[in-house]
């Protein structure tokens, strides 16, 4: 199910970048593009949004009063010039507070914070949540949907990481640790400063490789010992 989502910003170009932004990302949908808050309580009334791209200071009504009224199911991306409206913005339990001119890479900063409390609170709801778990890399000139349940292992080339899947793989502009960063440490073990592993898809292991998807992947010296550890508790 694809993610609703409206922008509100009284500046034109502003609105057309985060409109670029939105389009490489298939899992929202964009309803409107709105000039000032009275557009955007319109569309609210008649839709449900999920997530607001909100532009704080705007002409007659401000971001933060719109912010104030809407129902708290829908999230908000404060997107300012202004760093004054900080404190306020995150007391609102904003999701995130992205400072103008916005970056593509700290956007989709953004867009995975907001999945990443969707999904949580998808958990809270239900013990047996189907919903995967998911990040987007960019590759290829686009957006690549990673579904974490998919991922077999990562493999580090320097500033770039290959991420291989059960049908495919990924070559992104990354570094492993930032990646380790964003898996669930439940489901991924660092074995090798050049290798994470999905430990549901272990078919062997020894002391010194740990088999997977018929390739042998190596455990490195300083990650022996809390490899082992966690494999033998698995």
């Amino acid at each position: 199910m694809k993610i609703n989502c409206i922008i509100v910003d009284d500046e034109p170009i502003a609105r057309g970048i985060l409109e670029s932004y939105l389009q490489k990302i298939n899992q929202i949908n964009l309803i409107k593009s709105c000039k000032n808050v009275q557009e955007a309580f319109e569309v609210l009334n008649t839709n449900t949004v999920d997530l607001i791209l909100l532009d704080i200071n705007m002409p007659d009504i401000s971001g933060l009063t719109l912010a104030k009224a809407i129902d708290k199911k829908t999230k908000v991306i404060f997107t300012t010039a202004y760093r004054e409206y900080a404190i306020e913005g995150f007391d609102l339990q904003a999701v995130d507070y992205l400072l103008k001119p916005i970056s593509f890479e700290r956007f989709l900063q953004a867009i995975n914070k907001f999945f990443d409390l969707k999904s949580n609170v998808k958990k809270k709801m239900t013990t047996n949540s189907s919903s995967s778990e998911f990040i987007f890399v960019r590759a290829d000139r686009k957006m690549q949907k990673i579904n974490f349940d998919e991922v077999l292992y990562i493999e580090s080339l320097s500033d770039y990481i290959k991420i291989f899947t059960t049908d495919k793989m990924v070559v992104t502009r990354e570094t492993i640790t930032n990646i380790e960063a964003k898996l669930p440490n439940h489901s991924f073990l660092r074995i090798h400063r050049s290798y994470i592993i999905a430990l549901k898809f272990i078919k062997s292991y020894t002391n010194e490789f740990v088999e997977i998807n018929n390739k042998a992947l190596p455990i490195s010296r300083t990650y022996k010992k809390s490899t082992l550890e966690k494999l033998a508790h698995f």
